[in-house]
């Protein structure tokens, strides 16, 4: 029989991971908007604004808004839906797993998600803007658009002055993004992952090949909402692309993003401790 104390110092640890990380953005997130600051409060929805150029103004601090959406997450899904609608499609990455990745999945558990090695996702629960966390900032220039995340401090430069994917650039967990315009919407096309992180975040088993292709959408709703679509491609892992849930976000009450730094690299070995303790106990 398993000991008890083996089975849940293994639940403790893992739910202590998957809380982690959303505690601390959203206590960042909480804790500022009592700070005096010159960021100006969050405006009514009015129209979109534009930078010179024309194009609609993605700039901002965006997050979920005040209330957290912790509970309404559940494991191996992504993306948020208004109360009352119902979910559609497929839930998760990994129902799309080749036999062999499937056989894999079930090998894995959250002793082995990355992110417990502070290693960032490719979308965490939501969207990459955020990843791990729950909170990123955007910058937009004419050449180029920056996208900051909050969690772990990643960023993307995405060019969006028509240049080609770079070819001298070793893979890596963000890849190599570049964008361009249909209409109002940003398009994100980011290839040249590494094969070393997850999908997803927090025990959501998500491995992927180094084909993995992600392509992003990103069009501001009005003055204070930013929509975000993704779909994710890897021909070497998945049967089909996997379309990730729209995301709403809104923009924050303060203009800069805060450091989250990742620290908890403990939680790992409690983890793999525990399992090896665990091993061959019925």
């Amino acid at each position: 029989m398993k000991q008890p104390w083996i089975r849940f110092s293994v639940a403790g640890a893992a739910i202590a991971t998957t809380m982690l990380l959303v505690s601390v953005s959203a206590a960042f997130a909480q804790n500022r908007t009592d700070r005096s600051s010159t960021a100006p409060a969050k405006s009514a929805a009015g129209p979109v604004p534009r930078t010179a150029d024309g194009h609609p103004d993605l700039s901002g601090v965006w997050w979920p808004g005040q209330d957290v959406p912790v509970t309404s997450l559940r494991v191996g899904e992504s993306g948020s839906r208004p109360e009352g609608q119902p979910r559609q499609g497929p839930k998760t990455f990994a129902s799309f797993y080749q036999p062999w990745a499937a056989a894999k999945a079930k090998t894995l558990d959250e002793k082995d998600d990355p992110a417990l090695r502070c290693i960032p996702g490719v979308i965490g629960p939501h969207v990459s803007l955020t990843d791990q966390g729950l909170i990123g900032q955007i910058i937009q220039t004419p050449k180029f658009v920056v996208l900051l995340t909050e969690t772990y401090q990643s960023f993307k430069l995405v060019p969006t002055d028509g240049r080609a994917h770079r070819d001298d650039v070793a893979p890596s967990y963000r890849g190599d993004s570049v964008g361009h315009w249909e209409g109002d919407t940003l398009v994100v096309d980011t290839t040249s992952f590494n094969d070393q992180n997850w999908v997803l975040d927090h025990g959501n088993v998500s491995f992927h090949s180094d084909a993995l292709h992600l392509i992003e959408r990103y069009r501001r709703v009005d003055a204070t909402h930013l929509s975000i679509d993704a779909t994710v491609e890897d021909p070497k892992v998945l049967t089909q692309p996997w379309t990730v849930a729209t995301q709403i976000l809104e923009l924050a009450p303060f203009d800069q993003i805060m450091e989250v730094a990742c620290t908890n690299t403990e939680t790992a070995s409690l983890l793999e401790s525990a399992a090896k303790q665990n091993y061959g106990r019925k």
